[in-house]
């Protein structure tokens, strides 16, 4: 054990400790150099900013710089087909000629989405509920109506329902109530249609049934029909809402050629 540590001490020992030690330094130093080489360490090129781009510009812009390019598609509303809307790596990333640079890309076919039901929401309430569903109003027509909410929305000139399917994006014309319902009405023309069907004329325009007026003989008070109302139906006869609409009748069936 002694002459172990006597040798320790020796000048040849340290000669080849440091010498051991330098040896292990220099192949580390060579294994760095060489690896560094041959990865080429620090060298590359910039990728290009391709965010925005057409799909078509990027892919040309990739290849006249040497780099390869893989591609996938997202839906992005508002945004054009056909637009690179992401990109890695990112713009200004050094790496080396060839490299995959990976690309998104806006679909040019929007997804179907289920057409939401609008029934008695009013505008603001419709423009949150399409907005939601990925949907935009596009013209919106007023209509004398009571009631102020949806009446009906249509597709490219096509009224749809709820539950259809249509492209995701896609604006529909919104026909909306005014609530206030028309101001005046067209008087309807009741001569020789029978009293029964003549009041629920008089009532699904809007108007009141005025006096009854019964003429001659009545044998049966079930079978009479109009012969005279005021006021008269005219080619431009209109009337305010609630108007009461007066009656004669007589005895008898309707008058060959009635409505």
């Amino acid at each position: 054990m002694n002459k172990f540590w006597d040798y320790l001490k020796t000048k040849a020992f340290r000669n080849n400790f440091f010498a051991a030690i330098g040896t292990v330094i220099l192949v580390v130093i060579i294994a760095f150099f060489s690896l560094s080489y041959y990865t080429r360490h620090g060298e590359g090129i910039p990728v290009p900013t391709l965010k925005g781009l057409p799909v078509e510009k990027a892919i040309q812009l990739l290849k006249d710089q040497g780099f390869g390019y893989q591609i996938d598609s997202v839906y992005v509303l508002d945004e054009p087909a056909g637009t690179i809307v992401e990109q890695d790596p990112d713009a200004g990333t050094n790496v080396k000629v060839n490299r995959i640079i990976y690309l998104t890309m806006v679909t040019r076919l929007a997804p179907d989405v289920t057409m939401p039901d609008l029934q008695n929401e009013n505008y603001m309430e419709a423009v949150a509920t399409l907005a939601n569903y990925g949907l935009k109003v596009g013209d919106t027509t007023y209509k004398a109506d009571i009631a102020d909410h949806i009446l009906q929305a249509s597709f490219a000139g096509h009224v749809i329902a709820a539950g259809a399917k249509i492209p995701k994006g896609s604006k529909l014309d919104l026909v909306i109530g005014n609530g206030a319902g028309a101001s005046e009405v067209e008087i309807p023309d009741l001569v020789n249609q029978d009293l029964d069907a003549a009041k629920f004329a008089i009532k699904g325009a809007g108007l009141t049934v005025g006096t009854v007026t019964y003429e001659g003989s009545i044998t049966d008070s079930s079978n009479v029909v109009v012969s005279a109302q005021f006021p008269v139906k005219t080619d431009s006869s209109k009337v305010s809402l609630g108007t009461r609409i007066n009656l004669t009748v007589t005895q008898g069936k309707k008058a060959d050629g009635s409505n």
